[in-house]
C-alpha cells in the first residue's frame, strides 16, 4: 500500500483525494465563487477517508499543492497538511500547482501547455510544459501583453488553461494560441505526481516547509504623459 492523501486549495477549488500507488480512489471537491476552504477542507478529508473505510493512521503520506496561488488558500492547505504530518508522524510531499494543472490535459506532439493562474489585473502565474509534461521554463509571475509567450507560439500550438487564461484571450491573439475553459487545479491530478515523489522519498522538512507564494511581479511603465 502507498496510501496518500492529496490536498489542493490554491484556487477557489477546494479539493481532496485519496490515492493508492498513484491510482485515484476517491475525490471530493467544490469550486465556488468564494473561498470556503477553512470550512470545507477538514470536512472533505473526513468524508474521503470514511468513503474509503480508512483512518488517518493508515495514511502513508500527505501531499499538498504548494503554489503558486491564493495566499489564503495556500496557508489553509499547507497548515492543514503540516498539522496532519506532525500529529501522525507522516512524510509531507509538495506538488507544484502549475505542474498539476498542466497534467489535466493530453496534447499532440510538438505542442506546448501553459497553465495560467489568475493573480490580479493582467497578472498571472505561469509555467511552460511540453507535450510530455516536462517543464521547459521556470514558474514566473508576469503581466500579460500581446508579446507574452511569443517564442513558444511561433514554434507551434500552445494550449492555455486555468483561471488565468480567460482574461488573456483578448490579449494573446496569435493563430497558434488555443484557450481551454473549465480547467483548474485538482487533487485528482496530484495522485500520480505525489506517488512518483513518494517512491523516491522526495519529501519536505515539515518544520521548515513554506508555501511557494511567488509574490514578485514584473513592473510595467505608466502610459500617462507628464508635462
Amino acid at each position: 500500500m502507498s496510501l496518500i492523501l492529496n490536498i489542493e486549495t490554491t484556487t477557489k477549488n477546494c479539493s481532496v483525494s485519496l490515492s493508492n500507488k498513484g491510482q485515484l480512489l476517491i475525490i471530493k471537491e467544490l469550486k465556488e465563487g468564494q473561498y470556503s476552504h477553512a470550512e470545507k477542507l477538514h470536512v472533505f478529508i473526513d468524508e474521503v477517508l470514511k468513503k474509503a473505510n480508512k483512518s488517518v493512521q493508515e495514511l502513508d503520506a500527505i501531499a499538498v499543492s504548494k503554489g503558486p496561488g491564493s495566499f489564503t488558500g495556500l496557508r489553509i492547505g499547507v497548515s492543514t497538511a503540516k498539522g496532519l504530518c506532525f500529529s501522525l508522524d507522516k512524510p509531507l510531499i509538495s506538488i507544484s500547482t502549475l505542474q498539476s494543472l498542466a497534467n489535466t490535459i493530453s496534447v499532440e506532439q510538438n505542442t506546448f501547455i501553459i497553465p495560467l493562474l489568475d493573480a490580479r489585473r493582467m497578472e498571472v502565474y505561469s509555467a511552460v510544459f511540453n507535450e510530455n509534461n516536462i517543464q521547459l521554463r521556470d514558474i514566473q509571475a508576469e503581466v500579460i501583453d500581446k508579446h507574452s509567450f511569443i517564442d513558444f507560439l511561433n514554434k507551434g500550438k500552445v494550449y492555455f488553461l486555468g483561471d488565468g487564461a480567460e482574461k488573456c484571450k483578448e490579449i494573446i491573439t496569435h493563430k497558434n494560441a488555443i484557450f481551454l475553459d473549465g480547467y483548474f487545479p485538482s487533487a485528482k491530478q496530484m495522485a500520480k505526481l505525489s506517488y512518483d515523489k513518494y517512491k523516491i522519498s522526495d519529501i519536505e522538512d515539515v518544520a521548515y516547509f513554506e508555501p511557494f507564494y511567488l509574490k514578485d511581479f514584473l513592473v510595467t511603465k505608466s502610459k500617462k504623459n507628464y508635462f
